[in-house]
């Protein structure tokens, strides 16, 4: 199965759908969710540094025998190394843990208050220089993508936010449409599966046939939402790619668009500004 890719503003192609593989740090474990995501046609992985795992995951997509040139690798940079120096720095670090010659996009990981925008200089210049295909920031609003962009160069492809139906986040995706910066979903279908005990997801699933991880996931890229659901089960993970055989009607968007709550799971990136 191929997974349909979103276009970013500088060319690169993304797929729409990618496996998160956050806080999983055993080995085997990881090694056998990022081969059933291979095995299932996924080619996007999205690590970090802070998540401790770039090595396996290195290791994982060197042992699946999938050529290089047809994976998207993201990784991100931590709160602790951000400034100018110590992200190129930090950017050598997770490619030699991660043994590869490039990444295909490169993420600023939080908006460290007076760090953030030198932090994004040094993406430009790793952008520059051939050492990442794309580049963009993850948990920015819209005052931090405007702070960015006044001082940047190359404009971010990428705001990797958290989204889900209870926080769909539409002030900051119209902004992001209106200036080509592609949405990409983290814990889209919120932790623990919350999502899947609300009424309407669970009617939804019923009358598409489908469960409601996967009602989630198809509003998302029905909605042009980039998305990279976290699963180390790979029933699971197969299931969660099982998305592009159906539509959901107009009029049932609609009702997934209703369930916003402005409700976080994570962290309000506003309150996330400590040089942890």
């Amino acid at each position: 199965m191929m997974i349909p890719t979103v276009t970013l503003h500088n060319g690169v192609r993304m797929p729409i759908l990618g496996l998160g593989v956050w806080k999983v740090t055993e080995k085997e474990q990881l090694k056998n969710a990022i081969k059933a995501a291979l095995d299932a046609g996924y080619r996007a992985i999205d690590t970090a540094a802070v998540y401790g795992n770039e090595t396996e995951v290195g290791e994982a997509i060197r042992e699946s025998g999938v050529p290089r040139e047809e994976l998207f690798i993201t990784t991100k940079v931590w709160n602790s190394d951000q400034g100018y120096e110590t992200t190129l720095a930090a950017f050598e670090v997770s490619l030699q843990k991660l043994g590869l010659d490039y990444v295909d996009l490169y993420l600023v990981h939080w908006p460290v208050k007076g760090k953030y925008v030198d932090t994004y200089r040094a993406l430009e210049k790793l952008y520059e220089d051939g050492r990442v295909r794309a580049i963009g920031v993850s948990n920015f609003h819209i005052h931090h993508l405007e702070d960015v962009m006044t001082n940047a160069k190359v404009k971010p492809m990428v705001n990797q936010i958290e989204l889900h139906p209870k926080l769909a986040q539409t002030e900051i995706r119209a902004f992001c449409r209106e200036h080509g910066i592609a949405v990409e979903a983290w814990s889209p279908l919120m932790q623990g599966g919350e999502i899947f005990e609300n009424e309407v997801i669970a009617q939804l699933a019923e009358k598409y046939g489908k469960t409601p991880a996967q009602i989630v996931l198809r509003w998302d890229v029905q909605s042009g939402i980039i998305t990279i659901p976290k699963s180390v089960t790979p029933e699971r993970i197969l299931e969660n790619s099982q998305i592009f055989d159906f539509m959901i009607s107009d009029q049932d968007m609609k009702r997934i668009d209703a369930l916003n709550e402005n409700k976080r799971v994570g962290t309000n990136p506003e309150k996330y500004d400590t040089m942890e």
